[in-house]
């Protein structure tokens, strides 16, 4: 018998959709209201805003805003109108790129719609059935469906970790001997969940040993590393072994968009090779106007990084003065670890943003292990000292609550649905 495609759906949520009923609208599809700031509305109340990208602090800029609604009245939400390569190609397209290019050390870029299917389709033209791609484990979900298009072999390395790789890399080498192929390296410039380094500057130096191109994902290295803001490469001194560089406008850039830069003869391979872009429509020109304009402020104005930097030291120095496990991070990412369900979990979140006026992204199983909660802040150059001390003092409060059981014995007299927990 034939089942109804949907039985499994309806059965099984999935490990996050299963707590939709509690955690809709508050824990997760949560709506932040007023302009984009280090203080936003939560619920009706002013909070402390943990929890978006803009690190240069740039979405809300005066000088921003300015561009992009000029650029809005002048070309609409549609020009150019069709795909790049039939009808949606611009002047200013091709500058963007060469802006881009010129400021990672690239011989040139390509303009993407989106980071995320951005490198799903940059990964799935790069390789063929016969090449394989070796990958950090802890890879970013974008890295992570780009590898499943994948027809040929692939592994995994154990995060960050250079043995595992050299070990994978033998492994690799031997298979595309067999195969007459190529082996691609793909792993972050920064990971987004721990906020570690990749150890890029590690894996170009295995170039001496092993025969590999090199893509990185440089989401959050772009705009808050290196001495010009380049990135994890130039921060590392390895931008030049980086074969394929990528990053997305959604974070330091503070809009939609992303690129891929490379030498030459790769860009003009995955111009007439990337699905996700030659079938799309090109990317509207307010967002190239605004990008050009938010690249232009990033190379032009080193303050804000600095401002983002000295806020970064000043919010994870009080952390772990205070005996806080922040991890390894050595990036703006900055991860706190504390013990718990998720119950507990979800018992604290509301107690930070109902009484401390605190938002941030709360991280628990699946996508990191059971037992732990891992509580994620973003800094930005917006941010205040007064924004981080309020924090500081919340964090020290919710602890003592943790570790004393009030938000246990809270959790158990909540009706909350623990199974599979």
């Amino acid at each position: 018998m034939v089942k109804d495609l949907f039985e499994r759906i309806q059965k099984n949520k999935g490990p996050l959709g299963k707590w939709a009923s509690q955690a809709e609208g508050y824990y997760v599809f949560p709506k932040l209201e007023g302009p984009l700031a280090n203080r936003m509305m939560f619920h009706g109340k002013e909070v402390i805003n943990w929890s978006i990208n803009d690190y240069l602090g740039l979405a809300n800029h005066p000088e921003i805003r300015k561009v992009d609604a000029e650029a809005a009245a002048e070309y609409g939400s549609a020009y150019p109108m069709g795909a790049r390569m039939m009808s949606g190609h611009t002047s200013y397209h091709e500058q963007l790129e060469q802006e881009l290019a010129a400021f990672v050390k690239k011989e040139a870029a390509y303009l993407l719609n989106f980071g995320y299917q951005g490198m799903v389709s940059t990964i799935d033209a790069l390789v063929s059935k016969n090449d394989i791609i070796v990958y950090d484990v802890d890879s970013h979900a974008c890295i992570i469906d780009g590898v499943r298009l994948h027809m040929g072999k692939r592994f995994t390395y154990k995060h960050n970790d250079i043995e595992s790789l050299e070990k994978n890399l033998e492994r690799a080498s031997n298979m595309a001997e067999t195969t007459g192929g190529g082996i691609l390296v793909i792993t972050e410039g920064v990971f987004g969940m721990r906020g570690q380094q990749g150890k890029l500057k590690e894996i170009v130096a295995l170039k001496e040993k092993f025969n590999f191109r090199l893509l990185v994902d440089d989401a959050h290295g772009f705009g808050t590393l290196g001495k010009t803001g380049a990135g994890a490469g130039e921060e590392q001194g390895c931008q030049d072994g980086i074969d394929v560089y990528f990053s997305t406008f959604a974070k330091s850039m503070a809009s939609i968009g992303a690129f891929v830069a490379a030498d030459k003869d790769v860009i003009d391979f995955l111009k007439y090779n990337l699905r996700s872009q030659m079938f799309a429509k090109s990317l509207p020109m307010l967002l190239v106007k605004g990008a050009l304009k938010r690249l232009d402020m990033l190379r032009t104005m080193p303050e804000l990084k600095d401002k983002l930097w000295e806020n970064v030291q000043a919010l994870q120095n009080g952390l772990k003065e205070r005996g806080f496990n922040i991890g390894d991070t050595n990036t703006c990412v900055t991860p706190v670890y504390l013990e718990g369900s998720i119950p507990e979990a979800m018992v604290m979140v509301n107690d930070l943003r109902e009484n401390y006026n605190i938002f941030l992204s709360i991280v628990v199983y699946p996508v990191i292990p059971k037992g732990i909660i891992l509580l994620r802040m973003i800094p930005t150059a917006t941010h205040t000292m007064q924004d981080i001390n309020e924090t500081l003092a919340a964090y020290e409060a919710i602890r003592e609550k943790l570790e004393n059981g009030t938000y246990k014995k809270i959790a158990a007299e909540t009706t909350v649905d623990v199974s599979g927990e």
